[in-house]
């Protein structure tokens, strides 16, 4: 694989103790790759201060900040003035990971819809694009996306989308972009990869969601950035394009939502 085509991994987690002994060497091995960008996510704002020194360590490293929904009943209830505030650092380039997860935590649905709000209106206040997770709750995430922009237009990433057609659809029609991860690439995800082959390929990001769901040949081990050159290569297949045009692509899409990350 050439290392001259350049990716972005667009959602990670440094800051993870997964990572603690290495981190130097996992950033340095995904830019040997050609993951020239990552983008960490911070999942409770009282981290934010330690994912933020990490994206200031790096100059190929940006961050994200939120309340993930899982932890949303357990976390301080989010402010707008809060997430606002953030935005005002160079390298904080989006808001979240938010959303709803009924897999989980679906004692907390109504706490994670509160919060998902809050966090749609940082977004639609700060121009920053939003970071969805969602797990088992696309009706109500269809519903509350749709019901949100109608009040106000802003951008969003469903970030390692895993979802069903219906909320695929429904994002997409909104103008907002599907992320793939490692999920992608495992075998038995055939019906995952319809649902991206049937999207606008110029709305299509790339991710690892490391430490988590590592690709093949990796599926099973410690996730990291580096392979998300796996993920992409699955992704030029599903859209039947070459690697380095479907490469090309992706980043055209990740400088077109994430306005502030491009250098």
């Amino acid at each position: 694989m050439s290392t001259d085509i350049r990716i972005t991994d667009s959602h990670c987690h440094l800051d993870f103790p997964d990572f603690d002994a290495e981190r130097d060497d996992v950033v340095a091995r995904a830019v040997e790759a050609g993951v020239a960008r990552m983008v960490t996510i911070c999942t409770k704002l009282r981290q934010e201060p330690q994912v933020r020194a990490i994206a200031e360590s790096y100059p190929q490293v940006f961050y994200a900040a939120g309340t993930h929904p899982m932890s949303a009943a357990t976390e301080p209830m989010v402010t707008v003035e809060e997430l606002v505030a953030l935005a005002d650092h160079p390298k904080f380039v989006g808001i979240g990971e938010t959303g709803l997860d009924y897999h989980y935590t679906a004692e907390s649905a109504e706490v994670q819809k509160q919060s998902l709000r809050l966090h749609i209106a940082a977004a639609r206040e700060t121009g920053l694009p939003l970071i969805i997770h969602a797990r088992a709750a696309d009706e109500d995430m269809a519903r509350i996306l749709t019901e949100e922009y109608r009040s106000g237009a802003y951008s969003c990433v469903m970030h390692c989308f895993s979802s069903g057609p219906d909320l695929a659809k429904a994002a997409l029609d909104l103008g907002f972009y599907l992320s793939m991860s490692g999920i992608t690439a495992f075998p038995k995800s055939h019906e995952l990869r319809d649902i991206f082959a049937a999207a606008p390929v110029d709305r299509i990001l790339v991710e690892t969601d490391a430490p988590y769901l590592a690709p093949p040949p990796y599926r099973g081990k410690r996730n990291e950035p580096a392979y998300t050159t796996h993920t992409a290569q699955k992704g030029a297949e599903v859209f039947g394009m070459e690697w380095a045009e479907f490469a090309a692509q992706t980043e055209a899409n990740f400088e077109r939502l994430f306005t502030k990350a491009v250098v």
